[in-house]
């Protein structure tokens, strides 16, 4: 019976010592998982700043180059508007010159 009893209790100990193992296992598996998460976290957080910065830097660029095709619009609209007004002031004499001869001829 003592043969018995002691391999029970060995049974018994043997299963204590597998709970804790499992137990340990999985306390370090926990751990992990969280250490991962973290680094995870930490990851996307570094690759959403370098990301943001890009963007901030490319939206400085266009807006710098914005002020500057601005200006270069503003330049070539007041070249067009010169050449319209002196295309006009060439043809002016000659359209005032048909005008008057249709207003001043008299049809039937």
């Amino acid at each position: 019976m003592e043969k018995g009893q002691g391999g029970i209790q060995m049974l018994l100990a043997a299963e204590q010592e597998a709970q804790q193992i499992i137990a340990a296992a999985r306390a370090a598996k926990s751990a992990r998982l969280k250490q991962a998460k973290e680094e995870a976290e930490k990851e996307v957080a570094e690759y959403r700043a370098q990301r943001e910065a890009e963007f901030k830097k490319k939206l400085s660029e266009s807006s710098g180059d914005s002020g500057s095709r601005v200006q270069r619009l503003e330049v070539e609209t007041q070249e067009k508007i010169e050449n319209l007004k002196e295309e006009a002031s060439k043809v002016s004499p000659e359209v005032v010159e048909l005008l008057l001869k249709y207003v001043t001829s008299v049809k039937n």
